[in-house]
């Protein structure tokens, strides 16, 4: 498999919290939000890092207790990529979900 995020593929995405994970997936979310109608090539890639950011979340051994959380996660990113029918799911709505991983992120205390 050929990974986007390779240092993340390399063991650096074990590092992070969930909520650290959560956010960047948010990121690509968000990305792909913004080239949903612009920019399909752009789109097609956000959801592609998106995808591969959620499957490494899946992987980490950490979150076994939460891997239909993060799978049915997963499962309604990519409802909303192929416009909500199951779910009635948006990239907005999942930009709004997401977003609050993110400020979580900002809100906590750093370490060193």
């Amino acid at each position: 498999m050929s990974f986007q995020h390779k240092t993340l593929a390399t063991g650096r995405w074990q590092k992070l919290s969930l909520v650290e994970q959560m956010a960047n997936i948010g990121s690509e979310v968000n990305r792909a939000l913004n080239w949903q109608n612009k920019d399909q090539v752009l789109f097609k890639r956000a959801i592609e890092r998106g995808l591969e950011l959620f499957d490494l979340t899946l992987e980490d051994p950490r979150w076994r207790g939460r891997l239909r959380e993060i799978a049915r996660g997963r499962e309604v990113f990519c409802d909303a990529v192929y416009g909500g029918s199951f779910y009635k799911s948006s990239l907005a709505d999942l930009v709004r979900y997401f977003n609050h991983f993110a400020l979580a992120v900002t809100k906590s205390p750093k370490t060193c």
